[in-house]
């Protein structure tokens, strides 16, 4: 049921855009233009701004219908609820390698001897 109800808010989402962008555009913003709109008292005169109510007004509807769907098949629990406690021992620091594991096998543990090339047989 709720795909179905899905499928209609996009429906509706996308007439009401195109009902908008067919009306005429009267000029200064917010509604100072003149004609009806929810600033004055007088209700909206033409069809097509009868139309945009009536899609507004359904839209507003589905996104409720929606919204009360979504928490109905919730689970009830926060997201912070579902979050893993972080592990209370020690963590492991991996082992440093002591300075005659970096030295070339060619020195063979001697630390003051100089590095020479060997010679080829």
């Amino acid at each position: 049921m709720a795909n179905v109800i899905l499928i209609v808010h996009l429906l509706l989402a996308l007439s009401l855009i195109a009902v908008v962008l067919l009306q005429r555009s009267e000029g200064g913003g917010l509604g100072m233009g003149g004609g009806g709109g929810v600033m004055s008292g007088r209700p909206p005169g033409t069809p097509l701004g009868k139309v945009t109510w009536a899609l507004a007004i359904a839209f507003i509807g589905t996104s409720i219908t929606l919204t009360i769907l979504a928490a109905a098949g919730g689970e009830g629990a926060s997201v912070v609820d579902r979050l893993q406690p972080a592990p209370s021992g020690e963590v492991d620091a991996p082992a440093l390698p002591s300075g005659e594991e970096l030295l070339p096998p060619s020195v063979d543990g001697a630390l003051d001897a100089p590095l020479v090339p060997q010679a080829a047989e």
